[in-house]
């Protein structure tokens, strides 16, 4: 949701990928669901293992995973404490669809101000890509 959401709101400050330590086998039926009542279509993606981006250089991590990550990344990690909505009921499935949109758009909202001030201390270096 994380990866759709920045693709779709933020692809002037944002390069996204998304990858899991423990990714599913497919997209629960339900996040796609939600992510339609956004207008997001979701049947292209697929979960992948962070093994699939180890060797992408990035500017910023944000791991919604509440584990610790692998070594080997170079670069800032935010943690934002989001439940996982696998197993919760549709209505609180969107809940957590809604306060990932937040959050994403907070970080879209700083990255953007990043860019018109350059003497804002950058979150990313322009250009490379955020997980």
């Amino acid at each position: 949701m994380a990866e759709a959401f920045a693709r779709v709101y933020g692809s002037d400050v944002i390069a996204p990928a998304s990858a899991g330590i423990a990714p599913a086998r497919g997209i629960a039926p339900d996040t796609m669901a939600a992510m339609d009542e956004k207008g997001i279509d979701l049947r292209a993606h697929f979960p992948k293992s962070i093994r699939h981006v180890e060797r992408v250089d990035f500017d910023l991590i944000v791991n919604m995973s509440g584990e610790s990550l692998p070594e080997g990344f170079n670069c800032p990690v935010r943690g934002w404490d989001v439940e996982d909505p696998i197993r919760m009921k549709f209505s609180a499935h969107c809940g957590v669809r809604d306060q990932i949109e937040r959050l994403v758009m907070t970080l879209i909202l700083e990255l953007r101000r990043e860019q018109a001030n350059p003497d804002v201390r950058p979150t990313r270096r322009p250009g490379r890509p955020a997980l």
